[in-house]
């Protein structure tokens, strides 16, 4: 509340004095003097007004013994005096001075040897307050024990009987009135307190992770910092002002016996040491991520990859699996708490990248596994090949190998011949195909599928590959003129087969890569093609009536410039290789052409021709030759071995040896009969070209 007071004067200036202050609280008395200065001896017949109405008061002196209601206040003099401000501090709901309390530090209940500071703080703007302390009504003074500071009270070294009941007083010079604080209670309890030390996670820590030390002390007991201790030949010591601690675990050395106490105050008051903890630090296991089927898959494939962490306790992980894109333009990370599985049912070029899991026991982690780079394709091709040669004798042994173009993991394969399932499928376990010893009726063109995983899935069907048996006295012959393997499209071509022993009932069969069927203009037992394309490229043979397969030669039809001349039949082992480089306007030799052997450059030659004397098996290979003009197409030169050569060789040497061994010459013989064929004959032995080996 604010007053203003005024007193009236007609001629001398009157002046308002107050006592104890302008400001006063409520409930102080307040003495109002109307004092007329310069008026002499002047008899003055004072009044005093509030907010106009006269007050039934007519003393120069007014005194107002409980100050509470504010207004306009004046005296009347005969002249007005300036008016003067009376503020009166406190709520209604006060009858006194402000109010004060009592705050203390540390908070009660503190401990015997403890430094306590009370302090008195009182809700007022004054500063010139002075202060009286009181114990159980007993006012306290500055000694030994006791510092007095204005508002703050100091006791050091607390005992039992520093126990009981403290308040303040607060007082103004010159006032009658003062502020007096409510009790409190200090409790001195003379046990030193004992924090607890906790771990978590408890147990043994895997290296890599952080282990948390708590020092728990009695929440009553107010807040303390915590220092902390390990058992070493040099123990440091660290400060924290919460109760926990961060331990990082890096190594079993980072193990041992740790220990806290609590400490508050300045000086600081320590508690008792914790008991020992000791920490159990154990190396951390390695993750490690399976793939399956394999970590190189196809678009479609289910794919599982699996998180496996070898540890000896019974507790169950939890898993994390994070996944690094292999352009590390994404990185996205999939949890999982039960299964320590990641399974993806329908892969495809979106889920390629670098894939790493850990493991978890509540707040640790094991360490993370390598990464497993998964490498999605957008489709699967098989492939077979053939060891040693597609051309045999019945009796002879060969093996198809399917494979899978980039995976070689998880894949079981299934094998055709001229289309039909071949249900004998353990001959073809492991991708391998054995024919041992292999038949006339064995003579067909092969193909193979493979598939993996649950639901299966399947590659596209590999290229064709062609396996010939031949009979070992066989006297059909098939004749292909122009007598080469590779032709010009638009070119004519004429085939026949002809039997020595019966020149009937044979017919050319051929098998492109639409599907097996006889020739398209047959005449006889000749076949007949006045203009050549591409799709006339495949094997040609000769089939009987009862379906005996006879002398399989591979045509190439070639739409390009360039083709390489070579005979259709293999060459023998001692004789002269002689190829040329023909060009299609001319159907005669360039005269320079390069010729190459499996890719490499083998001669430079300025005839269009190059011939190779004395071959031997190290000649066999992918021939083609390249010009300015354009690159012929590639042909398969097979060498045989010369058995007249080897057979006579061996007979010398054995009768030599033994005249005795008779049965054995005649073997050997018979051998040499069998198969040795005429000049004529030659033609029995094939010669196949990389594209069109069906």
């Amino acid at each position: 509340s604010i007053f203003a007071l005024t007193c009236v004067n007609s001629k001398a200036k009157p002046v308002v004095k107050v006592k104890p202050d302008q400001h006063v609280f409520r409930g102080e008395r307040v003495t109002l003097t109307c004092d007329m200065q310069g008026g002499g001896d002047i008899q003055w017949r004072y009044s005093w007004f509030r907010d106009g109405s006269v007050i039934s008061h007519t003393e120069r002196v007014y005194d107002i013994t409980s100050a509470s209601d504010g207004g306009q206040y004046s005296c009347e003099a005969k002249s007005i005096s300036d008016a003067f401000t009376l503020t009166v501090s406190g709520e209604s709901s006060y009858s006194n001075f402000p109010t004060s309390t009592v705050t203390v530090t540390p908070d009660s209940p503190v401990f015997t040897g403890e430094t306590v500071n009370l302090k008195c703080v009182i809700n007022s703007d004054h500063s010139d307050w002075r202060y009286e302390w009181y114990k159980d009504s007993v006012i306290l003074q500055t000694s030994e024990r006791y510092t007095v500071n204005r508002d703050t009270l100091t006791i050091r070294g607390a005992t039992e009987s520093d126990q009981g009941q403290y308040w303040c007083k607060g007082q103004i010079d010159g006032r009658p009135n003062s502020s007096t604080s409510s009790s409190l209670s200090l409790s001195v309890k003379d046990l030193k307190p004992k924090p607890e030390l906790t771990s978590d996670p408890a147990g043994a820590a895997l290296t890599g992770n952080t282990v948390t030390l708590t020092c728990r002390m009695d929440p009553s007991t107010g807040n303390w910092d915590s220092y902390w201790y390990k058992h070493t030949l040099n123990p440091e010591t660290e400060k924290t002002e919460t109760n926990s601690y961060s331990l990082k675990i890096d190594s079993v050395s980072d193990g041992g016996q740790y220990w806290c106490r609590a400490g508050r105050g300045k000086p600081v008051y320590y508690t008792q040491n914790s008991d020992a903890l000791w920490v159990n630090v154990t190396v951390s296991p390695k993750a490690v991520v399976t793939v399956r089927p394999d970590e190189r898959v196809f678009r479609g494939e289910t794919v599982t990859l699996r998180c496996d962490i070898k540890w000896g306790g019974d507790t169950e992980w939890t898993y994390r699996w994070e996944i690094e894109g292999t352009n590390n333009q994404y990185k996205n990370t999939v949890s999982r708490t039960s299964t320590q599985e990641l399974n993806i049912s329908s892969v495809d070029l979106s889920h390629r990248g670098k894939y790493t899991c850990t493991g978890q026991i509540q707040t640790q982690s094991s360490q993370r596994s390598d990464a497993v780079t998964l490498t999605v394709s957008a489709e699967a091709q098989a492939s077979v090949r053939v060891s040693p040669q597609p051309w045999l004798t019945e009796g002879e042994s060969v093996t198809l190998i399917c494979e899978v173009s980039g995976s070689s993991k998880g894949w079981t394969f299934s094998w055709f011949r001229d289309h039909d399932h071949l249900s004998d499928s353990s001959r073809g376990a492991g991708g391998s195909y054995t024919l041992s010893p292999a038949a006339l009726q064995h003579t067909g063109v092969y193909t193979c599928r493979a598939e993996r995983g649950r639901p299966a899935y399947y590659t596209h069907n590999s290229s064709s590959q062609t396996l010939w048996i031949t009979g070992v006295s066989a006297s059909v012959s098939l004749v292909i003129n122009p007598s080469r393997s590779q032709h010009f499209s638009s070119d004519s071509l004429s085939l026949s087969c002809e039997d020595q022993s019966n020149s009937t009932g044979w017919t050319v069969r051929r098998y492109t890569d639409k599907d097996r069927q006889t020739c398209a203009k047959q005449t006889g037992s000749g076949c007949v093609m006045d203009s050549l394309s591409t799709s006339d490229t495949g094997v040609y043979w000769c089939e009987s009536e009862s379906g005996e397969k006879r002398r399989p030669r591979n045509i190439t039809v070639h739409d390009g410039e360039v083709i390489l001349e070579s005979s259709v039949d293999p060459v023998i082992e001692g004789e002269t290789l002689t190829l040329h480089c023909l060009h299609r306007s001319t159907n005669s030799p360039i005269l320079s052409a390069d010729f190459y052997k499996d890719g490499s450059l083998i001669q430079n030659q300025t005839t269009g021709e190059m011939s190779i004397t004395t071959v031997s098996k190290s000649h066999e290979g992918f021939y083609y030759c390249k010009t300015e003009r354009g690159q012929s197409l590639h042909s398969w030169i097979s060498v045989t071995v010369n058995c007249q050569i080897s057979v006579l060789k061996i007979l010398s040497s054995l009768l030599a040896a033994s005249p005795y061994l008779l049965a054995t010459v005649v073997l050997l013989y018979k051998c040499y009969r069998a198969r040795v064929p005429s000049t004529e004959n030659r033609s029995q032995y094939a010669v196949t070209e990389e594209e069109t080996s069906i």
